[in-house]
């Protein structure tokens, strides 16, 4: 008959919720970085050279694909396992979008930039067509 020894499977035990408390440690430094480190996701000399109304227009863009982004992970949340989801593929793409934000409002600022003055609406709709008068009409070539 063999004698088998109780310390070994505590041992073992032991081993692993080591090894889950280092990974779960690991990893949670990673989760705190969070939008805090913009040159790892975009270049920071990217908007050096762009005058106002290209940083104006590259601004809005990238609030709406910001917008668009968080759509995505809520619309992402809502399935089974979806935040795991919505972490994996969409928050990088969205901290990348915010980086970017960041470094062109720091352009924006430092060309003393100013939002451009919304079009009037006289000015932006066309004005209507008048209306043609209705009746009969002469035929076209005849000359009276």
């Amino acid at each position: 008959m063999s004698v088998r020894s109780p310390r070994r499977p505590n041992l073992m035990r032991a081993a692993v919720l080591v090894a889950l408390f280092a990974s779960a440690a690991g990893v949670s430094g990673c989760a705190q970085i969070g939008d805090s480190v913009p040159s790892a996701f975009a270049d920071p000399a990217k908007y050096d050279l762009y005058d106002c109304k290209q940083l104006e227009t590259e601004r809005k863009s990238l609030a709406a694909r910001a917008t668009d982004q968080e759509k995505l992970m809520a619309k992402a949340e809502t399935g089974v396992g979806g935040t795991v989801v919505s972490e994996m593929v969409y928050r990088n793409e969205l901290i990348s979008i915010h980086s970017q934000q960041r470094l062109a409002d720091q352009a924006w600022r430092a060309n003393k930039c100013h939002e451009s003055p919304p079009d009037s609406p006289a000015a932006a709709a066309p004005a209507a067509p008048t209306p043609a008068a209705k009746g009969p009409r002469a035929p076209r070539g005849l000359i009276h």
